[in-house]
């Protein structure tokens, strides 16, 4: 029986256009490798893998598309290569796959397929925001993104601020680039004023900023971080 190949989960930056500070060497060698790829933006994979080491042969490349737009009824044969004994990479567009990342669908058909899994090392914003807030990295939960509706989104922030205390729990979460502006307003006026709010902006990029402090401390601050359309993780604790 022909043994499977592996699928190979690869992380990208969080915008940084220097692979070689971000990832590790040794995910170059795997990605080099592989010539089928699952990833969500077919222009973003090429010129991702162009600067990975396939400069020059990417027309040669196979890609599945997966995206928020993929029909999951679409994927069922995305895996056929790996059980042709070829491996696999799934390519996230930032950050590592299948987390507040499509690919969760693909890696569960490969584990009811009995195929092996390989995560590679690389940056999620969530845990380097976490690292960098000062909070809870015990006991922690990420929770997407918030409503957009006001009301809606004020009941959320309540929600989750009550788990802060009650639990001893961070809440993480994210917002649509655009709306970072209003969503850090809504929690400097629905959150407690002793609870901590830390925004990690930008993270691994020259602009990075993360910075935690309290409500009330963020209020007498007469200069706010302008985070409109920058990639912004929001995280409350007391």
């Amino acid at each position: 029986m022909k043994q499977k190949g592996k699928l190979y989960l690869i992380p990208n930056t969080l915008g940084s256009d220097d692979l070689n500070t971000i990832l590790p060497q040794g995910n170059f060698d795997i990605i080099k490798s592989i010539q089928t790829f699952i990833v969500e933006d077919l222009r973003t994979a090429r010129r991702f893998l162009s600067k990975a080491g396939h400069a020059g042969n990417i027309d040669q490349l196979e890609f599945y598309v997966l995206n928020e737009h993929t029909n999951t009824s679409e994927i069922s044969d995305y895996l056929e290569t790996i059980k042709l004994g070829k491996d696999m990479g799934l390519l996230s567009d930032a950050g590592v796959p299948c987390v507040a990342d499509p690919g969760a669908a693909i890696v569960t058909l490969a584990q009811n397929a009995g195929i092996q899994v390989v995560p590679l090392v690389g940056p999620s914003s969530i845990l380097l925001g976490l690292m960098a807030s000062g909070f809870n990295g015990q006991n922690f939960a990420f929770v997407g993104y918030l409503p957009k509706e006001k009301n809606e989104r004020v009941k959320r922030i309540k929600e989750l601020e009550t788990r802060v205390y009650k639990e001893d729990q961070t809440q993480l979460f994210i917002e649509t680039p655009y709306r970072n502006n209003q969503m850090f307003e809504s929690l400097l006026t629905q959150c407690n004023p002793e609870t901590k709010i830390c925004v990690a902006c930008d993270i691994s990029l020259p602009s990075e900023y993360i910075v935690t402090h309290q409500v009330q401390d963020w209020k007498k601050r007469k200069a706010k971080p302008d985070l409109h359309k920058r990639n912004t993780l929001f995280l409350i604790y007391k």
